[in-house]
C-alpha cells in the first residue's frame, strides 16, 4: 500500500502544472576504486549533458550522458583503456526548504562502454547503480546552479568467460548550469 501511495504523489507531481523540461551541462572529478586488489585507481575529469523533467522543489526523472577522461590502463594489455561513455537514468528528489538552495538527493542506474586494446574483445561494456546528493542554488526560475556528489558502484562485463568479474566503486564530485523551460 506504501508502495501505491509514493507511486501516485510520484506522478501526481511530475503531471503537475509546474513541472518543466530542464537541460543541464556540468563537469567535475571522479575517482575510481577497483575490487580487485591487484588492479591500481583511476582518477579523471567527468563531464555531463543532462535532460529531466519534473519540479525543482520536488521530483524529477533525468536522462544524463557521461564522458570520463580515462587515463587508466586496467583493461588492456598494451597501451590505455579509451574514454568512458555512458547514459544513466535517475529519479531525484528534492526539498524546498525556504533558504537559498534546494538540497536533493537521487538514485538510478545506467550503463556504458568504452574501448579497450586486448586479445579478446575491442570493448567492454559496464552498468552502474547510482545514489548521489547535492543541492541546487536558483538564480531565477529558469535558472539553477547545481553542486552535487555522485557514487556509483560499477560491474564490468568479463573479458573472457574463464575471467573473474570485476567491480568498481567510482566517487565523483561535479558542478553545472541548468536551464529550465
Amino acid at each position: 500500500m506504501k508502495k501505491i501511495i509514493l507511486f501516485s504523489l510520484l506522478i501526481t507531481s511530475l503531471y503537475s502544472s509546474e513541472a518543466k523540461v530542464y537541460m543541464g551541462i556540468g563537469g567535475g572529478y571522479m575517482h575510481e576504486t577497483f575490487s580487485d586488489a591487484a588492479s591500481t585507481t583511476n582518477a579523471a575529469e567527468i563531464g555531463k549533458i543532462k535532460i529531466g523533467y519534473g519540479i525543482r522543489e520536488a521530483y524529477a526523472i533525468e536522462f544524463s550522458f557521461d564522458y570520463l577522461k580515462n587515463d587508466a590502463n586496467i583493461f588492456s594489455t598494451t597501451g590505455k583503456d579509451s574514454d568512458k561513455f555512458g547514459m544513466n537514468v535517475e529519479l531525484v528528489k528534492a526539498f524546498d526548504w525556504d533558504i537559498l538552495i534546494n538540497p536533493y538527493f537521487k538514485a538510478g542506474f545506467g550503463a556504458g562502454y568504452f574501448d579497450i586494446n586486448h586479445a579478446s574483445k575491442n570493448s567492454l561494456n559496464y552498468g552502474t547503480f547510482n545514489v548521489g546528493l547535492g543541492f541546487f542554488i536558483p538564480i531565477n526560475e529558469h535558472f539553477d546552479i547545481e553542486v552535487g556528489y555522485d557514487y556509483k558502484y560499477v560491474s564490468y562485463e568479463k573479458l573472457t568467460a574463464t575471467s573473474d568479474e570485476v567491480n568498481s566503486h567510482m566517487n565523483g564530485a561535479y558542478a553545472g548550469f541548468n536551464v529550465r523551460f
